[in-house]
């Protein structure tokens, strides 16, 4: 049997998974890039984008995040996202409805900072979308 991966991945809302896995395949920031057990140490920025986690007889686990950092040490992986999502609980019809709203809130905005702000959700929902 292969050795398994360790892989965390945390988002500041909640420990999406911990479990040790064949493969995960990550959106740095330099390009995508797969970790196998045993992988050299490597620390990196994401960018937005997908991550796929591997393991023999599951299917795939794919799950979105928008930045943050992965770390590879001997122990394993550690992806700290700053917003991730799976992509199994998205609701497109929903995500179209959110970025309407959030294109209403850009063009409602009475202030750069509210304009900024409400772009950025915006940006990300669109990201989000793609991902799909």
């Amino acid at each position: 049997m292969a050795d398994k991966l360790h892989f965390d991945l945390v988002s500041p809302e909640r420990l999406l998974l911990s479990e040790s896995v064949d493969m995960v395949t990550v959106p740095g920031k330099e390009g995508d890039f797969g970790v196998l057990a045993g992988h050299a140490p490597v620390m990196t920025t994401l960018r937005p984008g997908v991550i796929n986690v591997d393991d023999a007889g599951k299917a795939q686990q794919r799950i979105f995040v928008r930045g943050g950092f992965a770390e590879v040490t001997p122990a394993g992986l550690t992806i700290l996202a700053e917003h991730a999502v799976p992509l199994a609980e998205l609701d497109e019809a929903a995500l179209d409805a959110e970025i309407g709203n959030a294109e209403e809130d850009v063009a409602d905005a009475k202030s750069d900072e509210a304009r900024l702000s409400a772009q950025e959700k915006l940006d990300h929902l669109k990201q989000l979308r793609q991902s799909l």
